[in-house]
């Protein structure tokens, strides 16, 4: 990976999980700075990681040769325009992983048609474990692409989208759906200590079987995922009654229902800012 300055603009989570990856992946800490209004955050990056930091966002990117754009959305205008106020932001790469904000916009708020790749990362890049979609416009060279990939490939996978519009998909399918398996396995959990089970052990049976079964896809990607299903399921047993359930009630439709639900409420939020 290039070794550039960067400048992380907010201290959040997914600056701590980026920072984490570079630094451990052996990105020098002393090419990166991060900025935060609030000293709590910065001090503990600073303490784990040796990076710089600062209070002052001009700083952190006037030092810098990429700037990751890590502030939540309705905050990113008022930060974006003090920026372009204060200097000049002309050869610098911008990486922004909020969620809503057009690449357009962006441009716009930072005053000019400035290099941006926006990122939709989610929350198991905590863990190294994340996937997250990207998306460059035409006025980025192949050199700053790599960066940006090799960014966020520090906390997991990453895949370019064509069209920024897929961006809403990488969220339906990756950014959101975490929650999804959680609201499945909290369901099961219920189900399990409702049969008997104790709350712990229901917890790590089917934490247990979802992280196994995850594991088996990803050690599989040659088998289609209805394949590995089938592998589970003979015919006329336990798993096929499970199944029929399942399909009886709909829930291809239902998850098709919500994944399209996301996308809609991406496709607003991007009209609020």
């Amino acid at each position: 990976m290039q070794h550039r300055n960067i400048a992380f603009i907010g201290a959040g989570n997914m600056t701590r999980s980026i920072i984490s990856g570079l630094v451990n992946n052996a990105y020098p800490a002393h090419l990166i700075t991060a900025s935060n209004p609030s000293i709590g955050k910065l001090s503990a990056l600073q303490a784990d990681f040796g990076i710089n930091v600062t209070q002052d966002n001009k700083e952190a990117v006037d030092a810098s040769d990429v700037v990751v754009l890590a502030v939540k959305p309705q905050l990113m205008e008022q930060v974006c325009e003090k920026l372009a106020q204060q200097q000049d932001l002309s050869g610098k790469l911008f990486v922004s992983i909020a969620a809503g904000i057009t690449t357009p916009r962006l441009q716009q708020m930072l005053g000019g048609t400035l290099p941006v790749v926006r990122t939709m990362p989610n929350t198991p890049s905590a863990l190294g474990k994340g996937m997250t979609g990207l998306f460059a416009d035409t006025n980025i060279d192949e050199v700053d692409k790599q960066y940006a990939a090799d960014l966020m490939g520090q906390v997991g996978e990453i895949a370019w989208v064509e069209k920024e519009s897929m961006i809403d998909g990488v969220i339906a399918a990756a950014g959101s759906s975490p929650a999804y398996f959680y609201l499945f396995l909290e369901a099961m959990q219920t189900e399990a200590e409702r049969q008997g089970f104790d709350h712990a052990t229901a917890r790590l049976m089917v934490q247990q079987a979802m992280l196994g079964a995850a594991e088996m896809v990803c050690q599989h990607p040659h088998l289609e995922l209805s394949e590995l299903r089938t592998q589970v399921t003979s015919k006329g047993g336990t798993t096929a009654k499970a199944i029929e359930s399942f399909q009886e009630q709909g829930l291809q439709q239902v998850v098709a229902n919500a994944m399209q639900a996301a996308v809609k409420r991406a496709e607003e939020m991007a009209k609020q800012f």
